[in-house]
């Protein structure tokens, strides 16, 4: 029987080790591991390649939401509209900064933050007040949108533009899922007025543990998302605020910077992947990915659905395929926000997603003959 993982980490170290060890040598003979030269670089070179003018390394992507937030003045007095199908640190760094997370639905094709759904949202439960966005409900100010480039796929940030422009409002993108994503040839990380990336260990772009980064176009944005990660330092012992012990550090740096001049090569492998999944899939009852024409999709996750999805997940386990559920339970129905007074049927889409939806295997390294096999042991189960 095949074993075949979820996401290969080792694969894409093997491509890129002589390099990064070469760059770790060199540091370790100068000791200059924090904020030292190669984080500099790599802010720089991260931001170009995204198509924003100032990067700001932290510690993770959580932080990185927390701080492109914390960089906008968002507070207790706020909202943010969001989704509830992602990763729990989105919903995590909205409360970090005191605001309350305002959930909206997502569309079902693409998983991502439905704009109908954010309009809808402002025009039935929200006021004008001195020139203030309010939500009638809790009296907050609504402050910012924060969509998801969810699995990879980027959100319709035209729409999403439209809306902050015409009720001004911050665009905060959570891009950890995307690196290298893009909407209407434009890369993702690029739209906001501050943008968040993770560069968890599996994600396209990965550091060798944690990292994150947030990208703004505004130079006020970057001076304080750096005082932040420091201490809040502006000057060696002068702290302008309470901040934060969250750098980025020159180890990991220098991975990120060796696997950034692979990431477009890894990705268009991860593309092609996914499109020889959907010809291979196109027959057997599941939903497959939506591969939009005005979307480059970077596949962080492949994922399909089925309402017999524990059922198949299971028998992929037994056949030793490593498939993954994301996610399972909506951020909305957790028992660490249930205070905020949500309830199952508050967003009817979200929900029937998160009982169906299935990843299977996705990364650059993967060969077609593994994939034949995944799809063949599904063809076996929906045979049965």
């Amino acid at each position: 029987m095949r074993k075949i993982p979820l996401v290969d980490l080792k694969a894409q170290y093997e491509e890129v080790k002589k390099e990064i060890w070469e760059g770790w040598g060199k540091a370790f003979e100068t000791m200059h591991l924090m904020l030292g030269p190669n984080i500099e670089a790599f802010e720089k070179e991260f931001a170009a390649y995204c198509g924003s003018k100032f990067g700001v390394g932290v510690d993770s992507g959580t932080n990185a939401v927390y701080f492109a937030l914390k960089a906008l003045g968002i507070n207790e007095d706020h909202e943010v509209i969001t989704v509830s199908h992602t990763f729990f640190a989105t919903v995590e760094a909205i409360l970090y900064t005191g605001a309350y997370p305002r959930f909206v639905d997502i569309k079902e094709d693409s998983y991502t933050i439905d704009p109908d759904a954010v309009e809808e949202f402002i025009n039935t439960k929200c006021e004008y007040n001195n020139g203030k966005l309010i939500d009638k409900e809790t009296g907050r100010e609504i402050k910012a949108i924060l969509p998801v480039h969810l699995y990879g796929n980027p959100a319709d940030m035209d729409e999403i533009l439209k809306i902050a422009q015409k009720y001004n409002l911050f665009v905060v993108e959570d891009a950890a899922q995307a690196h290298g994503a893009e909407f209407k040839g434009r890369k993702v990380g690029s739209f906001g007025d501050t943008a968040s990336f993770s560069f968890y260990m599996s994600k396209n772009l990965s550091a060798l543990g944690e990292a994150g980064i947030v990208l703004t176009g505004k130079k006020e944005y970057a001076e304080i998302l750096k005082s932040y990660r420091v201490h809040g330092q502006t000057d060696k012992y002068t702290h302008k605020f309470v901040g934060y012990n969250a750098r980025l550090d020159e180890v990991q740096a220098i991975v990120l910077r060796a696997k950034l001049k692979k990431l477009d090569e890894w990705n268009e492998k991860r593309i092609k992947l996914a499109n020889y999944y959907n010809e291979k899939l196109k027959d057997i009852p599941v939903v497959l990915p939506k591969i939009e024409k005005d979307k480059k999709h970077v596949f962080h996750l492949y994922v399909i659905r089925t309402e017999l999805r524990n059922q198949l997940f299971n028998y992929l386990k037994e056949n030793g395929i490593g498939a993954g559920i994301h996610y399972p339970i909506p951020c909305h129905l957790q028992p660490a926000i249930e205070e905020l007074g949500y309830e199952e049927g508050d967003l009817p889409v979200t929900e029937k997603v998160a009982k169906e939806v299935l990843s299977l295997p996705m990364y650059p390294h993967l060969k077609k003959e593994d994939v034949d096999y995944i799809v063949d042991k599904i063809k076996d189960f929906f045979s049965k």
